[in-house]
């Protein structure tokens, strides 16, 4: 078969072959285009040449379109199929001429799209965002970008919605002074017709040369496109995906509820009832709930993207793993409360906000010291939440429901000295009255609250015995813990607000601290320090390595050989860790607290850093290391 086929000119094997195909009905697409053709031939003769009547065209048209369906693949037939239905529903007036094109593949500006756009502009008509965009999508001279077609539907909705955003009563265009005519020339090469439309009796405005709104067109498919990037290559990676929790989560605001997930819908009543119920919540069971399975360990990626979807429905999570101090265990709870409304951008936090968090750790902190929360020490740390400058109202939210983390699972000592160590000056000072407030709050200070303040002062870099005055400065009047009611006559207790101002008497101070000091050390002597007779029969056999106990400066022996084992690791799991531990007789909490409180104090940092397990410091590890292997040169020296 030639490219131009003839019949009277193929041999009579293409004939039969030709006539097989008409016979059983012109549908079948795996025969050579070129029989589909020759049928072509035929059919665009019969409509322009041989003039037969509209209801013929109007089946001839019906027939094509047809045609095109049957070669939808073909590219040679979609150009020159197209090009017939392009006129001839124009010239038989068929209602799909006033429909814009959005699926095109050839090389020019389709003849209808230019006579219905035409029309519009003689008609003095807006072109409104179908058309407009029908244009751009034809134009040989701008090739559309992947996500126009990947996810056309949502395409079209959102360059709908900044069309009209944009121009609210349609997009006027200047009549041009060109006019519409065409030449079609028949796919046969055999003959061509000429067409020229009109409106009122008056030729078409001829579009061909404009661009003034196809550039318009263009800016708007490009921020389009660009909003619709990261839903478009999840669809590229996850063709079935359309729908998911993720992908909806992708789309841009305004689509969400024009193409709403059910998965999503399950999600925001699941939320609002754990909400309602408290909001506490198992943080496997909040993946598990998103990804429809129970992950085996919490990684920051999937928290971050359980906080960025709850979020995007009116919910937050507690903590945001990009702010916290420490990302939950996968045996730990996390938080969801409501939001004011839905919120697109978590990362946008203020400065006020993240030293609040701090604040409100260190605050839960001395809190937990006596291992007891009582109400008037939750209501301290809400009115410090409430006090709080600078901060949004969605912030405030946020630190409330990290109150009640933080209440839930205590910070981690180790880990707040870190964040501790950036503190400034202004920092400092608001840290420290942060502290103080906590440990005045329900009118009584515990000496397991002074122990924690101290450690966090220690922290600051502060001198501990700041402690003191910090928490005694003031006015020396009693702590009001409840209203007054009447009882038995006795003593009036001075009102809060005239009593009088005392100073406080550093000398009494100083020396107060030099009795406890003294008693400390008597008491440890008596308690605490064995006597030569009890050391000695307490000394342990000799080691094998030449009788020399390794024991680190600062940590008691078992400690001492954890730190040695654990020196050797880059990273060890919990269950690694814990198993560590039991072998030296330790209880894993304990051990971590003396062993990062040793780290803190001689490395200024912590040895382990606890994230999905156990990071083991580089530095302190090899700082170790070559001090022992010192210490063995002299031994063997």
């Amino acid at each position: 078969m030639p490219y131009w086929p003839s019949y009277s000119e193929i041999s009579p094997v293409c004939r039969a072959t030709y006539l097989d195909w008409l016979a059983d009905g012109r549908r079948d697409a795996s025969y050579n285009p070129g029989y589909m053709f020759l049928y072509f031939y035929g059919l665009e003769r019969r409509f322009f040449m041989d003039q037969a009547p509209e209801e013929e065209k109007r089946e001839i048209l019906e027939e094509v379109r047809r045609l095109a369906s049957v070669y939808a693949h073909n590219g040679s037939a979609q150009r020159y199929l197209g090009e017939f239905i392009q006129i001839a529903q124009i010239a038989v007036r068929d209602p799909a001429a006033s429909e814009p094109v959005f699926d095109f593949h050839g090389w020019e500006l389709p003849f209808g799209v230019k006579a219905a756009i035409g029309t519009k502009i003689a008609q003095g008509v807006p072109l409104g965002w179908d058309w407009t965009l029908s244009w751009l999508i034809c134009h040989p001279e701008h090739p559309m970008r992947t996500a126009s077609k990947r996810c056309a539907e949502e395409f079209r909705a959102l360059f709908r919605l900044r069309f009209e955003e944009r121009f609210p009563e349609g997009l006027k265009v200047t009549k041009p002074r060109k006019t519409l005519d065409a030449r079609y020339q028949a796919a046969s090469q055999e003959f061509h017709a000429d067409l020229s439309p009109r409106f009122d009796g008056k030729p078409l405005p001829d579009i061909s040369g404009v661009r003034k709104p196809v550039e318009i067109a263009q800016e708007i498919a490009d921020e389009v496109t660009e909003a619709l990037e990261r839903f478009s290559r999840y669809l590229g990676r996850n063709p079935e995906g359309r729908g998911s929790l993720e992908a909806h989560a992708l789309l841009p605001p305004e689509l969400r509820e024009l193409f709403p997930s059910k998965q999503l819908e399950e999600l925001r009543a699941w939320a609002s009832e754990r909400v309602a119920a408290g909001g506490i919540v198992p943080a496997v069971e909040m993946i598990a709930r998103l990804e429809d399975k129970r992950p085996d360990k919490l990684t920051k990626a999937q928290l971050t993207g359980a906080a960025d979807t709850l979020a995007r429905i009116g919910f937050g999570l507690a903590p945001d793993p990009r702010f916290a101090l420490r990302a939950p265990k996968i045996d730990e709870p996390l938080v969801i409360f409501a939001l004011e409304a839905p919120v697109e951008n978590l990362e946008d936090l203020s400065a006020a906000y993240r030293l609040a968090l701090l604040e409100l750790a260190l605050g839960a902190v001395v809190v937990l010291a006596d291992g007891v929360v009582s109400e008037p020490e939750r209501q301290a740390l809400l009115a410090r939440i409430a006090r709080a400058d600078q901060i949004s109202e969605p912030e405030r939210l946020q630190l409330k429901a990290n109150m009640e983390w933080h209440l839930a699972v205590p910070p981690d000592i180790a880990l707040l000295r870190r964040k501790l160590k950036e503190a400034g000056p202004d920092m400092q000072s608001a840290l420290r009255a942060a502290l103080v407030a906590a440990a005045h709050a329900d009118g009584l200070i515990q000496p397991e609250e002074v122990v924690q303040i101290e450690k966090l002062y220690r922290a600051l870099g502060l001198d501990p015995g700041l402690v003191y005055s910090d928490i005694h400065a003031g006015d020396d009047v009693p702590v009001r813990v409840r209203p007054a009611s009447a009882g038995a006559p006795g003593e009036p207790i001075s009102d809060q607000a005239s009593a009088p101002r005392r100073a406080l008497d550093p000398a009494l101070i100083a020396a107060i601290r030099s009795d406890t000091a003294r008693v400390s050390s008597v008491l440890g002597e008596i308690f605490g320090a064995p006597g030569e007779e009890q050391e000695e029969a307490s000394q342990p056999e000799p080691a094998a390595s030449g009788g020399k106990e390794p024991v680190i400066k600062g940590l008691d022996p078992a400690a001492s050989e954890l730190v040695l084992e654990i020196i050797n690791c880059t990273h060890l799991t919990e269950e690694a860790f814990d198993a560590a531990c039991k072998r030296h007789g330790l209880m894993p909490a304990g051990a971590l607290e003396a062993i990062n409180e040793w780290a803190f104090e001689t490395h200024d940092e912590a040895l382990l850093d606890a994230y999905d397990g156990y990071d083991v410091s580089p530095q302190i590890a090899a700082a170790v290391r070559g001090q022992f292997a010192k210490e063995e040169e002299n031994v063997d020296a």
